[in-house]
């Protein structure tokens, strides 16, 4: 039996503290009736030929929360394989410039600690990313 290939994808996505309080970070919940609708994830999305990450970064969260990031080094790096693609996930530390989040590319939006983060649903892909932040194993946000 052979396997099809999935096509691989580099996501880039941001964990951008709420700027009165650090412990919280925002994560947005997928919009219902496209692919893992309604799950959570850290904000971003995909990396467009030519682009650089940081680019893709600030593009994406321009485009999808309105807000303009300034982004920082990257904190960590994964593969995910789902039933119809393959996701190269990469998150950076992030801070907002200008704006404030609209859920323009989201259903929801909010500001949850890494523990109140768990007992949401997340992607797959994002889960052993939620669980070395949760551990501490992202080292320095700045």
């Amino acid at each position: 039996m052979t396997v099809a290939a999935t096509r691989t994808v580099r996501v880039v996505a941001a964990l951008i503290p709420r700027p009165e309080d650090g412990n919280r970070f925002l994560v947005q919940q997928r919009l219902p009736g496209g692919s893992r609708a309604l799950l959570w994830e850290f904000p971003g999305g995909k990396v467009e030929p030519g682009e650089s990450d940081e680019v893709a970064l600030a593009r994406e969260c321009r485009e999808e929360l309105d807000v303009e990031l300034s982004v920082g080094r990257r904190l960590w790096e994964g593969r995910h394989t789902y039933p119809d693609l393959t996701v190269e996930l990469v998150l950076y530390a992030a801070r907002m410039v200008t704006g404030e989040p609209k859920p323009l590319g989201a259903h929801m939006l909010a500001f949850h600690t890494p523990a109140e983060m768990q007992a949401l649903p997340f992607c797959e892909a994002d889960i052993p990313l939620l669980n070395d932040l949760v551990a501490g194993r992202l080292g320095s946000l700045d």
